[in-house]
């Protein structure tokens, strides 16, 4: 395979492999540093490209590997760094009631939407059933679905702008 065809598969998903790298280690550094590694192997094995079925499926497990690789190794002792900065062990009060506020607003909110939107977004968003599940369910078709929960979330969401924004001008 020669550069310009590896260049035209693989820079499509480049980015993907980026995101991965940059939620598992953290630092925009070591995730940079992780998709280029993970690029260079896929050049390196650029001659048996054609032989996997899905490329971007294969360098996003490379990714996974690598990552993963890169936090248990001893490499690894500055990420634990980076990691316990972002760790936020001191779960304030102010935090617990703020959190617990909010989840009592969209039980408001949810309770004042019209019966069929209340179960489409409890069903969808907080039950985590598939659309499939919630059609059999309700025994509704995947379009009204659609837009109940649509329109569950649009008032959800300007409900609790209003809220948060009341008073500021």
């Amino acid at each position: 395979m020669k550069q310009t065809e590896f260049l035209n598969l693989v820079l499509p998903f480049k980015d993907k492999l980026f995101r991965l790298s940059k939620r598992l280690l953290v630092s925009t550094e070591e995730a940079e540093d992780a998709t280029q590694e993970v690029l260079l192997k896929l050049w390196s094995k650029n001659s048996k490209m054609k032989e996997y079925k899905n490329v971007e499926a294969f360098a996003m497990t490379m990714t996974k590997n690598f990552c993963l690789d890169r936090l248990k190794s001893k490499q690894a002792s500055n990420l634990k760094l980076v990691h316990s900065n972002y760790g936020d062990d001191t779960n304030s009060l102010q935090k617990n009631i703020e959190a617990k506020d909010s989840v009592n607003w969209v039980e408001i909110i949810m309770d004042e939407l019209p019966e069929q939107q209340k179960m489409v977004l409890q069903l969808r968003d907080i039950e985590q059933y598939t659309f499939e599940e919630i059609e059999e369910l309700l025994d509704m078709k995947p379009t009204a679905i659609r837009v109940a929960l649509s329109r569950a979330r649009k008032t959800v969401r300007e409900k609790l702008t209003q809220k948060h924004n009341y008073g500021i001008a």
